[in-house]
């Protein structure tokens, strides 16, 4: 389980099997492998044509369903991926440099570092301008968080830290909540919410006059160049914070190619 993005830059790729195209037979791939491997440490030398496992998926009215999927049909599919995987190389989009670099994905459970690492990226006080739209974003966006507060808890998969962190950021205070609703459950990110989050975060340089500010929400043609990219890998890192640190990536290269950048949360 994962949130899944993806650079929202049209390709011969994507025009052929669609973005949720590639995403099925990149997820099928790594499920097939993932099955093969497990059958293998069981002692199963059966071929991948033998092999199959059970599905369950949720159903739109809230019920299940489970069907049997073979692995051979799997890697089937996603054998249609290697004859266009050479339009990867050199992709403005292409935010890891391998094939299918435009797509990535947060793996659940979130942990508490990640979370952690998100609340002190943010403008205190003493970046005004930056302080100022996060107040009034935070503000209008009017909502406690209940919704993420909800998907926590010993018995849920999605979060390390079961409670609620908060922090002060001089006259209002931002819950983990709401860091996670404001990047995550407000549907595709536009350029231009996406040129916020880049500063909130610190993915870009907060150090700008108004003026400049204002010119981020239009992905100037030469974004690249006057704003590079600030978060960088480190090795104390842990799961979370470096796939954090890849969707800014990704989100930053959707900013300045001016197109969106798609969750399925």
């Amino acid at each position: 389980m994962a949130i899944d993005y993806t650079i929202d830059y049209q390709c011969v790729p994507k025009q052929q099997l669609g973005t949720d195209g590639i995403l099925e037979r990149i997820k099928g791939r790594a499920r097939a492998e993932a099955v093969i491997d497990l059958f293998r440490q069981h002692g199963d030398r059966r071929s991948a044509e033998d092999i199959g496992f059970e599905l369950t998926r949720s159903t739109p009215d809230g019920g299940e369903e489970t069907r049997v999927v073979m692995v051979k049909d799997l890697l089937e599919a996603a054998s249609e991926l290697s004859p266009l995987e050479h339009y990867c190389q050199g992709c403005p989009a292409n935010a890891s440099g391998s094939a299918w670099g435009c797509m990535g994905q947060i793996e659940y459970p979130i942990s508490r570092a990640g979370e952690v690492w998100l609340m002190n990226q943010l403008p205190v006080t003493e970046e005004p301008l930056t302080w100022l739209l996060l107040r009034d974003g935070v503000r209008e966006m009017a909502s406690d968080g209940a919704q993420v507060l909800a998907l926590r808890g010993a018995e849920r998969p999605y979060f390390e830290e079961t409670g609620t962190l908060a922090r002060k950021l001089g006259e209002f205070s931002i819950t983990n909540n709401q860091v996670f609703e404001m990047l995550f459950l407000r549907g595709h990110l536009t350029p231009a919410y996406a040129a916020l989050l880049l500063l909130f975060f610190g993915a870009i340089d907060r150090d700008l006059e108004a003026d400049d500010i204002m010119t981020l929400s239009r992905s100037p043609e030469d974004a690249f160049e006057r704003h590079p990219f600030r978060l960088r890998s480190s090795p104390d890192d842990d799961r979370t914070i470096a796939q954090f640190k890849h969707f800014f990536r990704a989100l930053y290269l959707a900013w300045g190619l001016n197109v969106r950048l798609l969750l399925d949360v």
